[in-house]
């Protein structure tokens, strides 16, 4: 996830307050304004001083900027660079912002050497790019593979505790979360996005599980459903695999008549087979080989479904190489 920084020089209140309103992680100023742009709202400002800018020239401009950050400072390439300078500073530099005068020139940035500058330094001419730059830098975690899993069984699992994840965000038809009994084999639940005649939709809302299924999250991370909480960032992913994050304004961890899923993938190593516990209820749906959502009290054995497989081996959610079996 990239660092998004609105450079407010010269300041402008009206494209200041597109940019604290689009969501940047700080803003670029000159010290003089740093207390009229805090006034505006509650974010970080930083000046010329802390991020020194650097205009790639010649050759021994690619020298200074690396001086610069052995001494341990953020350097920003000034607008104008070109790939293989920035390539030849990024292999020898732990960070590295590029300003971007454009949302084309945003995703080159995000995406030279294919690490990509760390911070982007948004220029007021690209302000009316702001809100996408954000969207697709900040917010979106690149795009998940997704496989159809046909469904083998579904059985009644008594009572538990499911958990309800309430975003502070609106869900789109096809989002949701990946969740399952396995990190190596998740299953795309889909948000409450569909209304019918006795129940609303609550489109900010995945009912995704039982509280000790893993979650997949942002940074290739998982977690256990139980451990969510307000404030936690999310990863939500859509019919097609595109991701991007969520932040959770509360967690529902009730009891409920629960159902134990099992899908399986065809591969030429053989069936792999995945499980995961929903609760019984027309409200919860997974997502169809074709997209849609599918009520979990209509799906039977021998529908596809949509998830994703990965490789098991996880420690405190992060990804390691081990001989792991997970049923």
């Amino acid at each position: 996830m990239k660092k998004i920084i609105f450079k407010a020089i010269p300041f402008d209140k009206n494209l200041l307050t597109l940019a604290l309103e689009s969501g940047v992680d700080a803003v670029l100023a000159e010290p003089e304004h740093v207390k009229a742009i805090t006034e505006l709202g509650r974010v970080t400002v930083i000046t010329p001083e802390d991020m020194p800018l650097v205009a790639i020239n010649e050759k021994s401009d690619e020298e200074i900027a690396i001086g610069l950050a052995a001494e341990g400072r953020e350097v920003c390439l000034a607008k104008g660079w070109e790939i293989i300078p920035v390539e030849n500073i990024l292999a020898q530099v732990k960070i590295l912002a590029l300003e971007a005068e454009s949302l084309d020139r945003a995703r080159l940035a995000a995406g030279v050497l294919e690490r990509g500058a760390d911070t982007i330094v948004v220029l007021p001419e690209a302000a009316h790019d702001l809100k996408a730059i954000v969207a697709e830098l900040k917010l979106s975690q690149g795009h998940m593979e997704l496989q159809k899993a046909k469904i083998t069984k579904i059985e009644s699992a008594g009572l538990g505790h499911r958990v309800c994840v309430d975003t502070i965000s609106m869900l789109k038809k096809g989002q949701g979360m990946l969740v399952g009994n396995s990190s190596a084999f998740t299953f795309l639940v889909h948000g409450e996005t569909e209304s019918n005649p006795y129940v609303a939709a609550r489109p900010f809302r995945v009912n995704a599980g039982a509280v000790h299924a893993y979650a997949q999250m942002p940074g290739d991370r998982t977690t256990y459903l139980e451990e969510l909480a307000a404030g936690t960032e999310v990863l939500i992913v859509d019919a097609s695999g595109k991701t991007s994050i969520a932040t959770v304004g509360r967690c529902k961890i009730e009891v409920r008549p629960m159902l134990l899923i099992t899908a399986e993938v065809s591969t030429p190593q053989g069936p792999i087979v995945g499980k995961i516990f929903l609760q019984n209820a027309e409200t919860i749906r997974v997502v169809s080989a074709e997209g849609e959502p599918v009520s979990v009290v209509t799906i039977k054995p021998g529908d596809e479904i949509l998830c994703r497989l990965d490789d098991a081996g996880r420690h405190f959610g992060m990804r390691i190489t081990e001989e792991i079996v997970e049923e």
